[in-house]
């Protein structure tokens, strides 16, 4: 079974209000790219990648207006897609949502949130009613951020995916799709409001990650099969500010080596040489130096279990990945498609 990772940017941006595609030469969310080219491009990548299922980061927006399943299941029969099921979990503000496309006739996926309700007792009920000790990622989660003493509120701007996967032959798994709050310092007028800003939101995308471990250790304590994918906007060595903390988001989520512990191997290898050539899945261009940033965002953890099975992760970037650079219909979609490029994982279920 091969089951991928892609942030699409500005998704959204190219459906209507009725989920319906606009395939015009009208500009996309992406700079320079038309809304045509990118639903293009977007298919030739999603044809290439032959994916059972795949955690759609950025989805379409679902609100009182728009439906992004809907939109999600048009672009798939458009172009022909064996994913042609949509699932999305707790909506969210920001027109970017969480959902997972898949292929109905290898698996099934019901949205499945666990955690207690916000406003009950540590340990009580959840939705679905089981127990668990950390809240539904939908609430509200208390942690104190800046040794006051004083726990502050955290709360997720796009509330973590949680799924309940069942193959086609009757194997169980549990998905959790992430999209981690962003530490870049956006609206920061001076150096001052940089440093403020940044240590800020690194702050709260640590409580988020610790927030979601609290989660995974509850999966892996009762002996379940885990994986989780997405974008956590952060990575081992990735800025400045990580010092002040002591770990990456990322490597609060993964744990530290043992039982416990979930694995991605790029995440692994960055955390293992801080020097030298290093994976990446995303490609931004910096406008005001004239460059392109590379950096390592986008990850598929996985269980002791999972991970006992020998699953194969590829990044399908188009300059690193062979066979996307020597195909140049799939190089220039996947420049073209998002600035983030898909991680897939092949794996026996």
């Amino acid at each position: 079974m091969r089951i991928a990772t892609y942030n699409v940017e500005w998704f959204n941006s190219l459906f209507d209000r009725r989920g319906r595609l606009m395939e015009d030469q009208k500009w996309s969310g992406r700079h320079n790219v038309t809304r045509r080219d990118q639903l293009e491009a977007l298919a030739i990548v999603f044809i290439a990648m032959d994916v059972d299922a795949v955690m759609v980061i950025e989805a379409p927006d679902s609100s009182k207006r728009r439906d992004g399943e809907v939109a999600l299941e048009t672009f798939a029969e458009r172009f022909g897609l064996r994913t042609n099921k949509a699932v999305i979990g707790f909506t969210n503000d920001t027109q970017q949502e969480i959902a997972l496309l898949y292929d109905p006739k290898k698996l099934n996926a019901t949205h499945d949130p666990l955690g207690a309700l916000t406003g009950s007792p540590a340990g009580g009920p959840s939705a679905s009613g089981d127990v668990t000790g950390s809240p539904r990622f939908d609430g509200e989660f208390k942690l104190d951020l800046d040794i006051d003493a004083a726990p502050e509120k955290v709360s997720f701007s796009k509330p973590p995916l949680e799924l309940a996967v069942t193959t086609s032959e009757g194997a169980a798994l549990r998905m959790i799709g992430v999209h981690v709050k962003s530490k870049a310092p956006h609206g920061a007028r001076n150096p001052d409001e940089v440093m403020r800003i940044s240590i800020a939101n690194r702050r709260k995308q640590a409580a988020q990650c610790i927030w979601l471990r609290e989660r995974v250790v509850e999966h892996l304590k009762a002996g379940e099969n885990l994986m989780v994918l997405g974008d956590f906007n952060d990575g081992p060595g990735l800025d400045e500010y990580e010092k002040l903390f002591g770990r990456s988001g990322v490597e609060i989520v993964l744990g530290e080596e043992g039982e416990d512990c979930l694995f991605d191997p790029h995440a692994r290898m960055v955390l293992g040489q801080r020097v030298g050539a290093m994976p990446s899945t995303s490609r931004f261009y910096l406008q005001n130096e004239g460059r392109y940033l590379s950096a390592l965002l986008d990850y598929i953890m996985v269980s002791p279990g999972l991970r006992a099975k020998s699953p194969v992760w590829r990044i399908w970037h188009p300059f690193d990945d062979q066979v996307c650079y020597q195909t140049p219909e799939l190089r220039e979609a996947l420049l073209t498609a998002s600035d983030h490029f898909p991680v897939t994982i092949d794996i026996e279920l």
